[in-house]
């Protein structure tokens, strides 16, 4: 049996990742009172029952004492044998206010006497035990509701193949560090093809990028220092049982330094690393 546990703070898509599950076959419960989890686990592996995928939702609803015992009760169901992966779904408190203002919905931790920003605040709080625990973890608050739906085919779903999944992800500082980062490697020091009146235009992608990078002698250190890195260190990350590993290359705009480094590491290190990802977020 698989058993996706879901979660995130209001407003991050939690609903728009229980509905895919359920799409894709996973018999789903939205807001499970964490304290009940042993016992669903239990229940659905159970042979009259024949529920081999399950998804579930718990979030700031619950009882505080029972997201605080968190651990203990995730330990109880992975003591029976059963596969548990962790989604977390995360974004910034400027957009979920954001979210909420347009929507017009209630956070459901707000009252009399705590505001949308103060709710916010205290449901991350909240959830620090399930956080601590997530083995995959997604920042949406660059991503549609498609883009979201694509992000999750592609790692909740691919990871049923039983090897990790990788994903490369190349980004701009100024828009902010991508939150669901295992690891972060800065090529702003690199040579800018932006300050190239003829290159701005372009992307990473794209062949006259890659001539220029390709040219400048601390473009190759750089690469092949962050290619040697993962080439040693991505398999022994997937010996101690990893599912999910996101790794962010981020230069200023997220346009042209990065773009190209993430499109030749996916290349490069494709061979030798099934499941393996990208994605450009800041890329139009």
């Amino acid at each position: 049996m698989r058993l996706v546990i879901v979660s995130g703070r209001s407003g991050s898509g939690k609903s728009t990742a229980l509905h895919l599950l359920e799409d894709n076959g996973f018999y789903c419960i939205d807001n499970l009172p964490a304290g009940l989890l042993p016992v669903l686990a239990r229940q659905a592996t159970q042979a009259d029952l024949n529920l081999p995928k399950v998804a579930i939702s718990i979030d700031a609803r619950n009882l505080a004492s029972d997201l605080e015992r968190f651990p203990e009760l995730l330990e109880k169901v992975r003591s029976t044998g059963i596969r548990c992966d962790i989604l977390f779904l995360a974004a910034t408190d400027e957009v979920l206010i954001k979210r909420f203002s347009e929507t017009r919905r209630k956070h459901p931790l707000t009252d009399a006497n705590q505001s949308l920003a103060e709710a916010i605040a205290a449901e991350l709080r909240l959830l620090e035990p399930i956080i601590d625990l997530a083995n995959l973890k997604i920042d949406t608050s660059h991503l549609t509701l498609y883009q979201l739906r694509d992000l999750l085919k592609q790692r909740l779903l691919g990871s049923e193949q039983h090897t990790p999944s990788v994903l490369i992800q190349s980004f701009g500082f100024k828009r902010g560090v991508p939150v669901d980062s295992d690891l972060v490697f800065d090529v702003r020091c690199l040579p800018n093809p932006y300050w190239k009146p003829e290159l701005r235009p372009f992307s990473g992608k794209d062949e006259q990028i890659r001539t220029y990078l390709e040219a400048q002698p601390d473009v190759q250190e750089m690469y092949q220092d962050i290619f040697n890195f993962l080439k040693k260190w991505l398999p022994r990350f997937a010996a101690g049982e990893r599912s999910y590993m996101s790794i962010a290359i981020g230069c200023t705009g997220g346009h042209h330094r990065s773009v190209y480094i993430a499109e030749r590491l996916v290349r490069e290190l494709g061979p030798s690393t099934p499941n393996l990802l990208i994605r450009h977020r800041d890329l139009p």
